[in-house]
């Protein structure tokens, strides 16, 4: 049996973020914290015990979650871009990494995040 991982979601829209954290039960997993915000995400990468993270690429008020995969990436931990859009909408640096299609299915999310 594998351990459970301590996964960060960051999404701006609450019936998407409860959504995820309904499918990360699912798939045993356990969620370390939900954020809205680059600066409320921010705060919980720098508080460690995350093991991954789902990043919405566009978040409330034009911020995109450019900076939190920079906090990610230095501090060695991976993660996945969520977006409805096409792979331009991710920052250049970090188009190599995976990412997950909106609208999301378990499948999806399960296949992204065995990718890690």
């Amino acid at each position: 049996m594998t351990a459970r991982k301590q996964i960060l979601i960051v999404e701006d829209e609450p019936l998407i973020a409860m959504m995820l954290e309904d499918f990360l039960d699912v798939l045993d997993q356990d969620v370390a914290g939900t954020a809205d915000s680059v600066a409320t995400a921010l705060e919980r990468v720098g508080g460690g015990g995350i093991d991954a993270a789902i990043l919405d690429v566009n978040l409330r008020g034009g911020e995109k979650s450019t900076p939190i995969a920079e906090a990610l990436a230095d501090a060695g931990v991976p993660f996945v871009f969520a977006t409805g859009g096409g792979d331009e909408s991710v920052d250049e640096r970090f188009r190599s990494r995976p990412v997950l299609q909106k609208p999301f299915t378990m499948d999806g999310v399960a296949r992204a995040l065995a990718s890690l």
